[in-house]
C-alpha cells in the first residue's frame, strides 16, 4: 500500500502562481512512476505532468513552460510549481503514482481555483 497526501491548493488570480506538494508514505520503494492529474467540473481527470519510469518529466502541452515538476526523494515527496495560471486551470488535483506490481493510488485531491 502507497498513501498519497497532497497540499498546497488555494484560490489564486489569475497570473499569480501556486506550489501544490505530494507526500508519499508506505511502500515507497514499490514506486515506479509519479504525477499529477487534474479533474475539472464535467471534465475528464487529465495528465498534468509526470516522472517517467526513466526519471525524466512529461508534461501536458497546455501546462508547458508554466509548470514545473520535481521530487525529493530523501522526503518522500513531490511537488508542482505552478506559474502564470489561467482560469482554465481550475480544477482538483490529484497525486498519482504507479507501483511494479501494477497497483494504482490517488490522493485525495486538492482544489484550485484561479480567478480572472
Amino acid at each position: 500500500q502507497v498513501q498519497l497526501v497532497e497540499s498546497g491548493g488555494g484560490l489564486v488570480q489569475a497570473g499569480g502562481s501556486l506550489n501544490l506538494s505530494c507526500a508519499a508514505s508506505g511502500n515507497i520503494f514499490t514506486i515506479s512512476t509519479m504525477g499529477w492529474y487534474r479533474q475539472a467540473p464535467g471534465k475528464q481527470r487529465e495528465l498534468v505532468a509526470t516522472f517517467t519510469v526513466e526519471g525524466s518529466t512529461n508534461y501536458a502541452d497546455s501546462v508547458k513552460g508554466r509548470f514545473t515538476i520535481s521530487r525529493d526523494n530523501a522526503k518522500n515527496t513531490m511537488s508542482l510549481q505552478m506559474n502564470s495560471l489561467k482560469p482554465e486551470d481550475t480544477a482538483v488535483y490529484y497525486c498519482n503514482c504507479n507501483t511494479r506490481g501494477y497497483r494504482v493510488y490517488w490522493g485525495q485531491g486538492t482544489q484550485v481555483t484561479i480567478s480572472s
